[in-house]
């Protein structure tokens, strides 16, 4: 009777529908996260940075990556990275058995402070988990506080992202013995990846691709 009573208390409300939840994301909002899945997340692993993104960025999938990063819900992060995690596993491109470190994406120290935590390294988190990969918080910094790629033109976000990035002093003096997965939690064209991996060539650190929880359809 009381272990009844005491469950009732310690479930919380979904944060994508306010419903109790038996879990952190109820059964309904989960189901409709993972309508968005891609039956084939390795379409565009191709090119020089090859990418593998879990999604569709659009309804549900965007709106629940926007209740992550600006209403305080990293929740939704660990559910998502876990996710990518086990969809990266079935899917791999890569040989299994490669080694690999997992970067994620950096924000500025100003949106940091403001919201608390890089939803890029919430995901990562969960990712590595599940892979067993390597991850590295601090191998990337970002330096410059860009603007919302949002509305930006091709040229514009170029101009935006340029010079964002520097490689930490640590990894300067010793660089990762694996290849390195850029992690982000929106892949749009590409523009940010391609800055940071650009950052880490010139400092001979070898990328293989990047993998997103979303990629946006219209470039």
């Amino acid at each position: 009777m009381l272990k009844s009573f005491l469950s009732l208390w310690l479930k919380f409300p979904c944060p994508l529908c306010q419903r109790i939840a038996e879990d952190t994301i109820c059964e309904y909002c989960q189901k409709k996260l993972a309508s968005y899945q891609f039956s084939n997340p390795q379409h565009n692993w191709i090119g020089k940075i090859p990418l593998f993104a879990w999604g569709k960025y659009d309804g549900e999938l965007s709106r629940g990556i926007a209740k992550l990063k600006y209403d305080n819900h990293p929740e939704i992060g660990v559910l998502l990275g876990n996710w990518l995690g086990q969809s990266w596993l079935k899917n791999c491109p890569v040989n299994s058995q490669q080694k690999l470190t997992v970067l994620p994406i950096p924000l500025s120290q100003k949106k940091l402070k403001t919201r608390g935590f890089n939803q890029a390294e919430l995901i990562a988190k969960d990712f590595c988990k599940v892979t067993k990969y390597t991850l590295v918080t601090k191998g990337l910094i970002r330096i410059k506080d860009t603007k919302a790629m949002f509305g930006l033109n091709s040229l514009q976000r170029q101009n935006n992202i340029k010079n964002a990035f520097r490689v930490s002093d640590t990894w300067q003096q010793n660089p990762p013995n694996s290849s390195v997965l850029l992690l982000d939690d929106i892949y749009t064209r590409g523009t940010t990846v391609k800055e940071a991996a650009k950052v880490l060539h010139q400092h001979n650190i070898k990328v293989i691709g990047a993998i997103a929880v979303a990629k946006t359809m219209k470039n």
